[in-house]
């Protein structure tokens, strides 16, 4: 059910690579609750994926654009602003790789030329955007900014390896940035630390499957889908969350505060 909570706002979503994506889901949801936005993503993820598709189904335009690049990130800024017609009022970053887990290396044995680059595609590139909205006075009072993020910025799940780092990083300048966003343009930031969730990047990770079954029986509501994150996000796209930022926001059936479940002492 719809209730046109975005009518009228106007935003980009990064980081839609196939329908099993937080992202694309998100932006089913923003164009369902009467948002239009503008889609953006690097150009290798855009020939892996479909977007096209997306754009079609939401009446969207695609801005390809290197989330690690200012100069990239300064024209999608100024390109959706000329296409939207106005400031933008929402951002989702949905971005996140690790090159240490695609080359199957282990967290004591990292390649630092990976890690840099998975740090500055999944981290630093949150600073790099909030940095360009912010010079270039993109965004609307009121305005909304999410990053996802996922628990292992604060425990530890052997392997999730250097993207738990990645996650820690980008959780600090969230609540950084959201002072300064907060203080001088009347902007929220915030980060939704979602249970584990089958997408294409998610299922990269080892030992995936087995943790998300143990993360549902874990969890006295179950795991959050997809689906269930994005009705999250426009929830915090809307108004009724002006006043909720620099939080670390967790979306994860209860999972972040059980100790242990009857379920998985009974397993044992």
């Amino acid at each position: 059910m719809a209730y046109n909570l975005l009518k009228g706002k106007k935003g980009i979503i990064f980081g839609a690579l196939d329908e099993n994506s937080i992202a694309w889901k998100t932006a089913m949801s923003v164009h369902a609750e009467g948002g239009t936005f503008v889609l953006t993503n690097a150009p290798i993820a855009m020939r892996m994926g479909q977007i096209k598709e997306l754009a079609e189904k939401t009446g969207s335009q695609i801005i390809p654009a290197d989330a690690t690049s200012v100069e990239d990130l300064e024209n999608l800024v100024s390109q959706a602003q000329e296409i939207l017609g106005g400031k933008l009022d929402f951002v989702l970053h949905s971005i996140g790789m690790s090159v240490n887990v695609r080359k199957g290396r282990a967290y004591t044995d990292e390649k630092y030329d990976f890690t840099a680059k998975g740090w500055d595609v999944s981290a630093l590139s949150f600073h790099k955007v909030m940095q360009s909205l912010y010079k270039s006075d993109a965004m609307n009072e009121w305005g909304s900014i999410v990053a996802l993020t996922y628990m292992a910025a604060q425990r530890v799940f052997p392997d999730y390896n250097d993207m738990a780092d990645n996650k820690a990083y980008l959780e600090s300048v969230a609540r950084s940035f959201g002072y300064f966003f907060g203080k001088e343009k009347r902007v929220r930031v915030n980060t939704i630390s979602q249970s584990p969730t089958p997408t294409t990047a998610g299922q990269g990770v080892k030992g995936f499957d087995s943790f998300i079954s143990y993360a549902e029986k874990m969890s006295p509501l179950g795991n959050a889908s997809a689906q269930d994150c994005a009705d999250y996000t426009i929830t915090l796209f809307s108004d009724l969350t002006r006043k909720v930022t620099m939080q670390n926001l967790f979306h994860d059936g209860g999972f972040s505060n059980t100790g242990v479940s009857q379920e998985v002492i009974e397993k044992f």
